[in-house]
């Protein structure tokens, strides 16, 4: 059974989409950077370890890095998987964890990287807007994808119901790409794309994970 480490700083809704998935894995550890998180509460109610790696108490975010691949690297993970973690990691801290960071961006990379992806969505207008995971790379929300989701973006949508619907999508895809990585059904290839093997009868990976209704 593969172990993952999961890395976030507040609520944690994608952590909780995560434990409830009963997905094939330990989940050997909650990290934050945020003593308050409300996620770390959420975790050790489940009798998952918990840990603080405070981002306050470093001037230099190369020595916050190195602090918490320490704390990461204590439980060995296969995987570290970003669950609303709002931290920019350095170059060498991905270089460390090499394909086995995953992260979630609610947008359709490479459409709306960064901040305010919802704002940004309806000031463009778009008609379709969603989520995005993907393995983390230097270049921020720019790393290879492994799996998107769709919404429609309605008449009159506001911020608040657009990322509603999106953050639902989160909670269906994010679980599923980790199965797929526990699978070993993942492969990252050097031109920086990712495949998923072996689907199973009536699965198709990618169309079933795409798949989403336009109108609820």
């Amino acid at each position: 059974m593969k172990t993952i480490v999961i890395l976030i700083s507040g609520r944690g809704s994608n952590m909780e989409a995560i434990l409830r998935a009963r997905l094939p894995v330990r989940v050997s550890c909650v990290i934050s950077n945020d003593p308050d998180a409300k996620g770390l509460a959420t975790a050790r109610a489940q009798g998952i370890a918990t840990a603080v790696v405070p981002h306050r108490d470093f001037q230099v975010r190369a020595e916050f890095d190195a602090a918490l691949a320490a704390s990461i690297d204590v439980h060995q993970p296969d995987l570290i998987v970003l669950a609303g973690f709002m931290r920019i990691l350095t170059d060498g801290f991905i270089a460390r964890y090499h394909g086995r960071l995953m992260n979630i961006h609610p947008s359709l990379l490479p459409s709306f990287p960064g901040l305010h992806t919802h704002r940004h969505a309806l000031a463009a207008g778009v008609r379709i807007h969603g989520c995005t995971v993907h393995f983390l790379t230097p270049a921020v929300d720019r790393g290879p994808i492994i799996v998107q989701a769709a919404v429609a973006v309605l008449p009159g949508d506001s911020e608040e119901a657009l990322s509603a619907r999106v953050l639902r999508e989160e909670h269906r895809i994010y679980p599923q790409a980790i199965r797929w990585f526990c699978e070993g059904r993942l492969s990252l290839s050097p031109d920086g794309t990712v495949a998923v093997h072996g689907a199973r009868a009536g699965e198709n990976a990618l169309e079933n994970a795409l798949r989403s209704p336009v109108v609820e």
